[in-house]
């Protein structure tokens, strides 16, 4: 089965710009005048003023964007490529048929941060999940853990939200992150040593980019390539995916999100301990594309 929305249905108005690099700039500057005003004001003036600032935010999101649909068509095709299915819905009637659960529940984020003490437990300040609307909690585990993790949710035909430094070694026009993708020593006569903590210390490498881990190919129960579908659209990487290998996951790879049931159970123990916050500009959460 292949599923999908109906594009004229969604938001037209995206089909007119293909670049969202300029709206981000201004939305983030009219944001950070806000921050200002608001620290300027008094406690009891902040709530009326943040509504009339969000106000002006969702407007200049749909002038760039449209409006967010109120209902949509969501169709079904076979493998033949024949229409099995087409209901309409709402957001909410969406997502109470095809999710249908509790997002607060049953999920694990797993960090690899390697300037930090594994099998232990890091909570972000101020750095919220839209859903729940509380701070970011992950266990901090070494790497071969979190592709553990991850096989097992893959071979249950369950995709997996995944964080990377994607720019790194990327070749978009083939889809391929590979660090023998560029040569950049030899070409400039000179090494790049540092290691991934290193790099995080630097702030040469930090987690930039969100996409859903979906797939691995294992040679001999171990992986050797990993792909992750994007959110650049299908002439970007292959079809909308990047296939990485297991070399450069290892380097660049960040974030996971697990379904609790792939998690084993030593890792669920460590989340009753206390969590030490980290502030909300640790060098490990850049701000993500």
């Amino acid at each position: 089965m292949k599923y999908g929305l109906v594009p004229s249905e969604v938001m037209p108005e995206t089909y007119c710009s293909n670049n969202t690099s300029a709206m981000r700039t201004q939305i983030a500057t009219k944001l950070r005048e806000d921050g200002l005003r608001l620290r300027e004001a008094k406690a009891k003036d902040c709530p009326s003023m943040k509504k009339e600032m969000l106000k002006e935010i969702y407007r200049m999101l749909v002038l760039c964007l449209g409006e967010p649909p109120v209902e949509f068509e969501w169709s079904c095709y076979n493998a033949k490529d024949e229409l099995v299915s087409a209901k309409k819905y709402t957001p909410a009637s969406f997502r109470d048929e095809f999710v249908g659960k509790d997002l607060n529940k049953g999920y694990i984020m797993l960090m690899n941060d390697p300037t930090r003490e594994y099998g232990k437990v890091y909570e972000i300040d101020y750095d919220r999940h839209v859903y729940e609307g509380g701070n970011w909690l992950y266990v901090n585990l070494p790497i071969e853990r979190i592709k553990e993790i991850a096989i097992a949710s893959i071979k249950d035909n369950t995709a997996m939200y995944f964080s990377c430094d994607v720019g790194k070694f990327a070749d978009r026009t083939r889809g391929i992150l590979d660090l023998k993708n560029f040569d950049y020593e030899s070409l400039m006569g000179t090494t790049f040593g540092m290691d991934k903590k290193e790099r995080i210390m630097t702030h040469a490498s930090g987690s930039t980019h969100a996409m859903t881990l979906i797939a691995v190919d294992l040679k001999d129960g171990k992986p050797a390539k990993w792909m992750v579908e994007n959110s650049w659209g299908a002439t970007s990487g292959y079809k909308g995916s990047y296939i990485m290998t297991d070399e450069w996951f290892y380097e660049y790879m960040f974030r996971l999100v697990a379904e609790e049931k792939y998690v084993p159970a030593d890792v669920l123990e460590m989340l009753k301990q206390k969590p030490e916050m980290l502030p909300a500009w640790d060098p490990m959460f850049l701000p993500e594309e």
